[in-house]
């Protein structure tokens, strides 16, 4: 894919599953990548593996301090950006019974909040031409038990889609999602299950996914640099399935 090259783009999160397959994929595809992540040492250590076209930025995507530095770092590296994939999140499950305002807090600030103000941080150093990417989820379209905080801070970024397209459209500047199905990372490393209710959920997602098996971080990258890229130049306000048809296709 081409039309990446001289273009610098912006993965929060890069420091482990898609948004480290995704600054993988745009750094193939001629980008220079700038990864943000929560911890020093991960992102030292990320930045070194994806080589010398990558930069890292310690940043928490749920802290409000670290969000409003944000912009002032990325141009220290870089007066602009062209490519913004706000992809920074995790999950946990409560049944309904259990939701404290920790467990509100924890999933609103980083994917709601943290998307937010990522993208009202990073719109100065973004020009007409350039491309965001938001990152939904597949818990947008189903119901599913003990996940009613994360599937509505989804649906939030979800929204944000329309409404963000809706005011940067006259901008020129872009603005779709990735909505990632079941996908084999570490998103479970941050969550508050055991290994036995991880692999209960396991058993519960894989028959109904078409395809009969999990994705890897690297298809949904594919679909992130296209969004990114001149080949989805009329593309704006969408979202983009990956998900191997799960729910949907029975």
């Amino acid at each position: 894919m081409s039309g990446l090259t001289n273009k610098t783009a912006l993965v929060t999160g890069g420091t482990s599953g898609i948004g480290k397959a995704a600054a993988r994929d745009l750094i193939a595809n001629g980008a220079t990548v700038i990864i943000t992540g929560r911890y020093a040492d991960k992102v030292a250590a990320t930045v070194q593996e994806l080589g010398e076209k990558a930069h890292g930025i310690v940043s928490d995507a749920g802290n409000m301090q670290d969000l409003l530095l944000l912009g002032k770092k990325v141009n220290g590296i870089t007066p602009h950006i062209d490519v913004l994939f706000v992809n920074a999140g995790f999950g946990k499950y409560a049944p309904i019974e259990s939701i404290d305002e920790t467990h509100f807090d924890e999933q609103f600030n980083v994917l709601v909040k943290g998307t937010l103000f990522t993208v009202q941080q990073l719109l100065p150093l973004m020009k007409a031409g350039s491309s965001i990417i938001l990152n939904t989820s597949i818990v947008t379209e189903v119901g599913l038990q003990n996940s009613a905080v994360y599937s509505a801070a989804k649906a939030a970024v979800q929204s944000f889609v329309k409404s963000f397209a809706a005011e940067l459209g006259p901008r020129n500047i872009r603005v779709n999602a990735v909505s990632p199905g079941p996908i084999s990372t570490n998103y479970f490393d941050r969550s508050n299950l055991t290994a036995e209710q991880v692999q209960g959920m396991t058993d519960w997602v894989l028959p109904q996914v078409s395809l009969a098996r999990f994705g890897q971080p690297a298809e949904v990258a594919k679909a992130v640099t296209f969004l990114a890229s001149d080949n989805a130049s009329f593309m704006h306000g969408t979202e983009m399935y990956v998900d191997g048809g799960f729910p949907r296709i029975k």
